[in-house]
């Protein structure tokens, strides 16, 4: 019984109360906030008048030849359309690959290992900024400035993927050893040759993983900003066919091959983050 009784104190010192610190109370007024915000909008949001059942009766009336007989009509040709496909996916590998380059750099100024940590505070506050504003809104703001086309699509869905991947790289970094860095230091080796040396190799599996899913969501992104902000693609093709043309076949279509697109990256962007991982 007196060793019972031991172990129950000692098992009781190694449980630590959580103390009420500041910053949980500022999340649970965050929380509150938003749970407010969230019960008053649905009281005051305004209904729509033809009511939630026309629209799925609308819906499933279309429904045919929006999923069963999807075609083009004669106003498009396949090659326009695989056209503008191969826009949108051109518009999500340019947006990643400057988002990746601009990354690279400010995720070693997030990095604890590789930077000051002052810095690594202020980077981090402002990606995380960045992060919080959805890509569609800052393709919007960047369309006043820019005017509305591909030149505020790629400056919002890059200022977004270079938030987005700056807290992947810099996490892949914060995940080397830091004795292995404080090793090369000592040995008098310069802070290039570090990052060169250590840090880009022991994390460009995990940079290369992160990359590819941006890749991913950026696609989709360039879907979304075709017709949000002009920026032509299939997304622009996708509106065209629906709110202008009225083609249900179209715009089944149209998905299809959106779909189908989608699927194709995901599998092979599985398949390239597997083999680099073994």
């Amino acid at each position: 019984m007196i060793e019972q009784e031991k172990k129950i104190r000692q098992a009781n010192k190694k449980i630590k109360i959580k103390k009420f610190s500041k910053q949980r109370l500022l999340i649970l007024l965050v929380l509150i906030f938003l749970s407010c915000l969230t019960i008053i909008t649905l009281f005051k949001i305004e209904k729509p008048n033809y009511g939630i059942q026309k629209a799925f009766l609308q819906f499933a009336e279309y429904s045919k030849d929006l999923f069963i007989y999807p075609k083009l009509s004669q106003k498009y040709s396949y090659t326009e359309i695989f056209f503008s496909l191969l826009v949108s996916l051109s518009l999500a590998l340019l947006t990643t690959v400057f988002g990746i380059v601009l990354a690279f750099f400010l995720g070693i100024a997030a990095s604890e290992n590789l930077s000051n940590k002052y810095l690594v505070k202020i980077v981090r506050t402002a990606m995380s900024l960045i992060r919080s504003v959805p890509t569609i809104i800052w393709v919007l703001i960047f369309s006043v400035t820019a005017n509305i086309g591909a030149e505020a699509a790629v400056l919002g869905m890059s200022f977004h993927s270079t938030a987005y991947l700056v807290k992947g790289f810099s996490e892949s970094f914060d995940g080397i050893d830091k004795k292995t860095i404080d090793a090369l230091k000592a040995c008098g080796a310069s802070y290039i040759e570090i990052i060169s040396q250590a840090v880009l190799p022991a994390s460009i599996n995990n940079l290369i993983s992160w990359s590819f899913f941006r890749f991913e969501i950026n696609f989709g992104n360039a879907v979304a900003v075709g017709a949000a902000a002009g920026a032509g693609g299939i997304g622009y093709e996708l509106f065209m066919a629906g709110s202008l043309n009225f083609n249900m076949s179209e715009v089944g279509f149209i998905s299809y091959l959106i779909f189908g697109t989608a699927i194709i990256l995901e599998v092979s962007s599985t398949r390239i983050r597997n083999k680099i991982r073994h």
